[in-house]
Order: structure tokens, then C-alpha cells, then sequence
């Protein structure tokens, strides 16, 4: 099959963050298939454009056996509400124009990932023109996580959402749904028949993480990293509204008579306000990192105790699987875990970490402070989260699951 895959966020080879779809890709190519990526010119947490793509609108590339159509992205992106908005329908245009006058040859099938849920917007049209089914994927529920945040406001603009959301619903062919609270939601509430729908949740990449494990000097790296004689836990991913990484900053300052070090790595729009409120409180105990490379992010997660994964406590995050869980199981590291909702059953399920009331600072050090000095309980935690998810979430037979049902459709 030659696929199509619409991505805003497909990351570049060095790139930080969610790889999902680089890794899937990687398999789907490895089972004899084409794709070709249609892609954004900026990082989800960046506020500017690569050297490379200064200037430009269209950029042809190759990243090892993918090729990648690198398009415009506003830059304005991470300035507030309103160029986050304008950054969303700048690539709804760009990758639309890619899609229909710079790609060439014919495709078996589309599909679109989202958010932005406006993607689906030149998805659509992409798979009409070229008369080719379109498969939309559901990361977050969107407009919903972007009102509960307050991120959206404007009620001329939730009913556009509302809307658009509905029409992009009808017109796939399949729809890929992260968690089974996404899978009720769509079908109970949104109204999708379940012969729609599909669920291949995020997964695992174990490849990376026992490539890593067998060649790491744990005691050296936290060395060079000046982490010794901390308990480490470490936060990876964006630094953004919805995260709420105060949080850890109210944790820390409950912390101080330990030796707790939270390691926050990643960039976004609120993390430089984040860096000054942490020295006007004199939070000592967290520290700052650029995002790094993934094999680099792995790294760090193998040289902590835990990993925690964070977000805001609203209804609408009870729904969602924390992508950087799996990082932290591949790691065998126990998971902090402040999202309620099925990112807590997963970690519960599991045997593999401890939940914590979203902005609950008490909570926070209640529960890590169980931990200290109970290296067993690390290591049991830590050894069942790997095993879980390499039971439930390989991220090769994963792929190879939402292969077969694109096929089905085809055919």
C-alpha cells in the first residue's frame, strides 16, 4: 500500500517528544509499505521555525526511509490563544496545498491525526479530490480539552468546533480512538457506530529503551549529571496550559527537608513564567532541562527513580493515556501519576506506580515520601509496569493491528 500521513507534529530525527507515529511508520515500512508524511515546519512546543525552513512555505525531505513534505507553519504558534489558532489553520492550508499540488502519484488511503482537529479539514478534501478513504485519529478530544482548560472561550468558535468535529466524523472511513474513554465517548455521546471505530492506543517503544539499557552507566551519567545522592523524578513533555506544572512546583516546596529532585524536561509557552515563579518561591528542588533528543530522554528516565506524568485536573484529561507513561514503563520506572481517569487505572492496573490528586500538593508528598528508602518497592513497581506493557502495548504489534484494519477498509 502507499500511505498518506497528515501530521502537524511528525518529528524530525533529533527532535524531543511523542514519537509515536515515527515509530509507527518505521513498521509499516518494514511490512513492505510506502509512506509518505505531509508535516509541520514547527515543533508542538517551539516558538520558531528551523534555520532550514526560514522563508520558506515548502520543504521536500527525506528521514531515513520516509519522505517528508515539511509545510508552512505560522510562527505565531505558541503567542497566546490566537496564534495558536492561526498556527492550527496555516498548516490546515499549507498541508492542503502540499497534499493536492506537490505530492505526485497515487495512494491507497489518508490518514489524519489530530489535534489540531483542523487537519481534518485538508484531510477531507485531500481524500475527495484523489477519491481514497480517510482514516482520522483521535489523540485528544478536541474542542472539549481545549474549553476545559480555558484555552477556548469564544462561543462562536466552540460551535464551529462542535461542528467541524461532527463533519469530519461522518466522512472517515475509520477512526482511531487513543483510550476507551475516547472509544465511549465517540460512540455513546458523539454518536459513531461502532463499525467506525477502532482503538490502537499509544504504546511502548521497547526497541529504544533495552538498546539503551544495555550499554548504560547509570552511576556515571547521574555523575556527570550532578544527581547523585538525589531521589529523581522526572517529568518529560510540554510545559504548557494544560500540564499545570505548577503543581510540581507546590510539590517541591512540601519536599524540601528531602532529598527530592523533580527534573522538568521540555519547552513550551509557560515554561520561562514557570522558571521565574521557581526562583521568586526559591523552589530549589526542581530543575529546568532543554528538551533533548529521545534516545537522550531515555537517559535520563532510566537514571531517575520514577516518572511522573502531570496534567491539569479537568473532567475532559480523565479520558487520556499519557503518552510519557510507556516511555517510563520501557524504563521500568515506577509512575508519580497525577491524571485521574484511565491514565490512573492504566498505572493501577498495572501494579506499576502510585496516583496523586492533580494539584494536590499534600498528596503529592504523601505519596512520595513512601517511596524513599524503599528501593524493593522501586524495582517491583518499575519491573511490573515493563512487563505490563509489553503485554498489552508493543508498539510493533500495535502497528501492525492498525495496518490490517486500514487494509480492511481498502479492500
Amino acid at each position: 500500500m502507499r500511505i498518506l500521513l497528515l501530521h502537524q507534529y511528525f518529528l524530525e530525527e533529533d527532535d524531543p517528544g511523542g514519537s509515536r507515529w515515527n515509530e509507527i511508520t518505521k513498521t509499516w515500512i518494514a511490512q513492505g509499505h510506502e509512506v509518505t508524511v505531509i508535516a509541520g515546519m514547527m515543533h508542538y512546543s517551539g516558538s520558531e521555525k528551523r534555520a532550514e525552513y526560514k522563508g520558506k512555505y515548502f520543504v521536500k525531505k527525506r528521514q531515513g526511509e520516509i519522505t517528508v513534505h515539511r509545510t508552512h507553519v505560522s510562527e505565531a504558534y505558541n503567542n497566546g490563544f490566537l496564534g495558536r489558532l492561526w498556527g492550527y489553520f496555516s498548516f490546515m492550508f499549507s498541508s492542503l496545498w502540499a497534499g493536492l499540488f506537490k505530492i505526485e502519484g497515487k495512494f491507497d488511503a489518508v490518514v489524519v491525526t489530530s489535534p489540531p482537529l483542523f487537519v481534518g479539514g485538508s484531510g477531507f478534501l485531500i481524500s475527495r479530490l484523489k477519491r481514497i478513504p480517510m482514516i482520522f485519529e483521535i489523540r485528544d478530544l478536541w474542542p472539549e480539552s481545549a474549553i476545559d482548560t480555558g484555552v477556548l472561550t469564544n462561543k462562536f468558535i466552540i460551535k464551529f468546533a462542535y461542528w467541524f468535529e461532527a463533519f469530519i466524523y461522518r466522512k472517515a472511513k475509520l477512526i482511531n480512538v487513543l483510550t476507551p474513554a475516547f472509544y465511549k465517548t465517540l460512540h455513546e455521546k458523539k454518536g459513531v457506530d461502532k463499525s467506525k471505530l477502532i482503538m490502537i492506543p499509544n504504546a511502548a517503544d521497547f526497541s529504544l529503551s533495552e538498546e539503551i539499557m544495555r550499554n548504560f552507566d547509570r552511576e556515571s551519567f547521574r555523575k556527570e549529571h550532578d544527581l547523585e545522592n538525589y531521589f529523581v523524578i522526572t517529568y518529560v513533555g510540554a510545559h504548557g496550559v494544560a500540564n499545570h506544572l505548577d503543581q510540581i512546583l507546590d510539590a517541591g516546596k512540601k519536599l524540601e527537608d528531602t532529598n527530592v529532585l523533580f527534573l522538568l524536561i521540555g519547552q513550551g509557552m509557560e515554561k520561562d513564567r514557570l522558571k521565574e515563579k521557581a526562583k521568586q518561591r526559591n523552589v530549589t528542588n526542581v530543575r529546568f532541562l532543554d528538551p533533548v533528543p529521545k534516545k537522550e530522554v531515555f537517559k535520563y528516565i532510566l537514571a531517575s527513580e520514577m516518572g511522573a506524568s502531570v496534567l491539569k485536573k479537568v473532567d475532559t484529561f480523565k479520558t487520556v493515556y499519557s503518552n510519557k507513561s510507556f516511555d517510563y514503563f520501557s524504563c521500568k520506572k515506577p509512575i508519580l501519576m497525577a491524571i485521574d481517569g484511565v491514565s490512573r487505572e492504566l498505572v493501577e492496573d498495572a501494579r506499576a506506580g502510585i496516583y496523586v490528586e492533580p494539584e494536590n500538593a499534600e498528596e503529592y508528598s504523601k505519596a512520595i515520601r513512601e517511596y524513599l528508602n524503599d528501593e524493593k518497592r522501586l524495582q517491583t513497581e518499575g519491573q511490573n509496569g515493563y512487563e505490563y506493557a509489553k503485554n498489552n502495548f508493543d508498539r510493533e504489534f500495535l502497528a501492525k493491528e492498525y495496518l490490517k484494519s486500514i487494509q480492511k477498509i481498502i479492500r
